[in-house]
């Protein structure tokens, strides 16, 4: 299962409309966890955005890093010169940069779930776990 920032804001915020179900699904999963450093990039930026305690987002981003039933994947020029194409042939979507990287590597991977509210990952044919009425 792929750990996405929307999924991971969701959990880290108790007033996030999804945070007791993201907390199910992170907390009650055996599966394998992976993110990568664009998600951890963007969690950071986003919720500093959103006003959250700022020792808080970085002690819960450590923590990440830190938990060994995640794999963090550090993104490399290959990988990000694939998710540039990917948004190069989707630009009737809006896709951002950090989507596309996960999208490439959940393919490299075989991983289908992703733990978030975004849509964006039903339209590349991803299942999101974290569904809202605006999805």
């Amino acid at each position: 299962m792929l750990l996405d920032t929307s999924g991971l804001l969701c959990y880290l915020h108790r007033d996030e409309p999804q945070h007791q179900k993201a907390v199910q699904f992170l907390d009650g999963t055996n599966k394998m966890l992976l993110t990568h450093s664009y998600i951890l990039a963007e969690l950071v930026a986003l919720a500093w955005i959103r006003r959250f305690p700022r020792p808080a987002v970085l002690s819960f981003a450590l923590a990440l890093l830190d938990n060994p039933d995640i794999e963090t994947v550090w993104i490399d020029e290959k990988v990000h010169r694939e998710a540039m194409q990917l948004l190069m042939v989707r630009q009737d979507k809006s896709y951002s940069l950090c989507d596309a990287v996960s999208f490439v590597i959940m393919r490299e991977r075989g991983i289908v779930e992703a733990l978030t509210t975004d849509r964006h990952f039903a339209q590349e044919g991803f299942l999101c776990l974290l569904k809202n009425d605006t999805n």
